[in-house]
This record gives structure tokens, C-alpha cells and sequence, in this order.
């Protein structure tokens, strides 16, 4: 049955997004980096996967995710996408695959979107990277700009820190929202913003607008789905809602497989593969044992 109600499933695309928006609906999006995990997202319904940098510090065990390469993301982001068919999927593009020139930012993301079956990549912006976002969109590339906090320019930003709290900080983030619309963005995406600032954007532009960190007004909310699950890892905000604590369960379970093994009550004899009696025996013949 699930099976039945799964394949009447239509796919999420920007057009779908948009309506959304139109109609005060809110969609929800979550991180993702396996094929597995996919597959169970988008029975969930989730509406829009983030195949985030993110991976290099949940998953990679990195502190930033400056390492993260090209080709980390989309193997992962190619192995989403067979597990979740009907989302609409977000790869992110990793530092310095788009920030050098427009020509290695349109190479990268075309890879993005013909290799790995993207609808969409994300870039992290401000009114700097107006001319890629423009070049990217010439190259009918759709672009979600990630204004606010940047955790690729952490360095320059001087750590994980809250964006536009200042008027006049506030009023350059919304300026460079209305340039990311102008220069072709198809969606914007705010992180560590202040949610009255965030409003504003929401209410100043027809782009479906995805808060991370920036209050309940936006039009989708994205978290990394290690921080919502309690699994650990990253540089989750006290924001986040718990939905469960895998941490503590999954060292339990280890920690109960471990005792189990050493004390040899699993493997368990009764449900092991075992020899039909007339092969043992013909077995122990030729191995010249006796019976």
C-alpha cells in the first residue's frame, strides 16, 4: 500500500515551492547524505532535501566544512536522489567550486545538476557574488542564494555568528536579497538571522524564502538533520527542536551488541546457518576426523 501511495506521489519543483508561497503554506526541508536516510525522508513527505557542506563536519568528523570537495557531494548528492524521487533536491556547492569564477561556478554546478539529478544548488552569497548568481541563471542553472550567516566565510565573518543584527546590517541583507532576485535566484535561503528581519525579506520578495536559525516567518525551515535527531557533530543552535536522541540510543545498542559478542550470547547457535547432518558427516570423512 505504501508502495501504491508513494508512486501517485507528485514531485516537488520550484513551481510547487512558489505555490506555496502564494498560498501562506509552509514546506519543510532537511539535510541529508545517504541513500538510505533518503528513502526514508521521502516517504516522511518531506518536500526539499539539502545535500549540505554540511557533511564534512556530521560525517567527516572536519570543524568546518571548508574541506568538503566536488566530488564528496555529488556522489552523495546522486545517492539522494535514488532515495528520495519526488523532493525537491538542493545540492550545495563547496567552498572554492564557484567563489574563483563564474566559468568553474557554472562547470561545478552543471555537474550538480546533470550528474547528481539536482533541481537546484546553493551558493553562499552576498551582493560580491551578484554576477555569478546572474551568470549561473544565464546558464540555466537554478540558484538558492544563502544570505546571512555564511559558514564558508567563517574565517572572515570571525566564527558562527548571528547576521543583520543591526539596522544597518539588517538593511544591506535585505538589499542583497532583492539583488540575489534580480540577478535570476530562484530561492533564498537566511541562517542566523534575525526572524523580524527575516519577515522582511519574506514579505519583500515573491522567492520561496527557507529560514535556518531565523524564526518561524519564513516560508520553509531547514535543519541539519544530525542536530534535530540528537546525533551529534556540527554547530547546532539552540533553536533547534529534538525529535529524538539517536545518540544515546545508537551507544546503547552498541554498547549491548558489544557485551553480547564478548559474553557469546549472540551470534546465537539456534539461529546460525547450520550443515545438513549427512554433509558434516561426509565432511569430517574427508577431513579424516572422527564421527
Amino acid at each position: 500500500m505504501l508502495g501504491q501511495i508513494m508512486s501517485r506521489r507528485e514531485k516537488t519543483g520550484i513551481g510547487t515551492l512558489r505555490a506555496r508561497k502564494r498560498e501562506r503554506q509552509k514546506f519543510a526541508m532537511l539535510t541529508c547524505y545517504d541513500y538510505s536516510t533518503a528513502r526514508i525522508m521521502d516517504e516522511a513527505e518531506i518536500e526539499t532535501i539539502l545535500v549540505g557542506d554540511t557533511y564534512g563536519e556530521v560525517c567527516l568528523g572536519h570543524s568546518t566544512t571548508l574541506p568538503v570537495t566536488v566530488e564528496h557531494l555529488v556522489t552523495i548528492t546522486a545517492a539522494v536522489r535514488r532515495g528520495a524521487p519526488h523532493v525537491f533536491l538542493v545540492g550545495d556547492m563547496p567552498y572554492l567550486s564557484y567563489q574563483v569564477c563564474a566559468e568553474d561556478a557554472i562547470r561545478n554546478a552543471g555537474r550538480f545538476m546533470a550528474d547528481a539529478g539536482c533541481d537546484c544548488v546553493k551558493v553562499e552569497v552576498d551582493r560580491r557574488l551578484a554576477g555569478t548568481v546572474s551568470a549561473l541563471s544565464r546558464a540555466t542553472i537554478p540558484v538558492m542564494a544563502h544570505l546571512g550567516l555564511r559558514p564558508q566565510s567563517v574565517h572572515q565573518l570571525g566564527g558562527y555568528k548571528a547576521q543583520g543584527m543591526t539596522a544597518e546590517a539588517a538593511e544591506s541583507l535585505v538589499q542583497d536579497a532583492r539583488m540575489m532576485e534580480e540577478s535570476g535566484a530562484v530561492a533564498l535561503l537566511l541562517e542566523a538571522v534575525p526572524m523580524e528581519v527575516a519577515a522582511v525579506i519574506v514579505e519583500s520578495t515573491e522567492l520561496p524564502v527557507v529560514g535556518c536559525a531565523s524564526g518561524p516567518d519564513c516560508d520553509g525551515t531547514v535543519v541539519v538533520m544530525h542536530d534535530m535527531l540528537g546525533y551529534g557533530g556540527g554547530h547546532p543552535p539552540r533553536s533547534v527542536k529534538l525529535y529524538a536522541e539517536l545518540y544515546e540510543t545508537l551507544r546503547g545498542a552498541f554498547t549491548r551488541y558489544g557485551e553480547d559478542v564478548r559474553s557469546s550470547t549472540f551470534p546465537d547457535r539456534g539461529k546460525s546457518l547450520s550443515m545438513p547432518p549427512r554433509e558434516l558427516t561426509r565432511l569430517r570423512s574427508c577431513l579424516g576426523c572422527e564421527s
